[in-house]
């Protein structure tokens, strides 16, 4: 059976195909000795990818004026408020839950919620907006 990896020495890609010449003693804990053959690795240089072509994960949007963001990485445990609920600075909005712990994200200002953009279960990324206060 032929597999095929990719490996990278010094900074260049390769594209490795290797095969499996293993017979039923493969088993075996200790080999005998000279009965480990390998065949010949054929090696091709692989150009390296370009960034357009590696895929990174999305930014978070960025923030405007009143939304409200997630001050670390973690899962929406509870949300405390609903759309065109009026909340005070301080009120708490959204409880996180990253590591087994729950950290509460407070309203920076006063104001009534305009939207919310995660529900509970979901996982946010440091930086993401919650909600928008208006």
């Amino acid at each position: 059976m032929e597999k095929k990896f990719r490996i990278t020495v010094e900074g260049k890609q390769y594209i490795v195909a290797v095969e499996d010449i293993s017979t039923d003693d493969s088993q075996n804990l200790y080999p005998t000795p000279g009965s480990m053959n390998v065949a010949a690795a054929i090696a091709t240089p692989v150009a390296p990818a370009t960034p357009a072509a590696i895929s990174a994960p999305a930014a978070p949007a960025a923030a405007g004026a009143g939304d409200e963001v997630a001050p670390l990485g973690g899962v929406v445990q509870e949300i405390h408020v609903s759309v065109g609920q009026v909340v005070n600075e301080g009120d708490k909005l959204v409880s996180l839950e990253a590591m087994k712990m729950v950290t509460p994200v407070m309203a920076k200002r006063g104001g009534t919620v305009s939207s919310i953009a995660v529900k509970a279960g979901d996982p946010v990324d440091a930086g993401q907006v919650l909600l928008t206060i208006g």
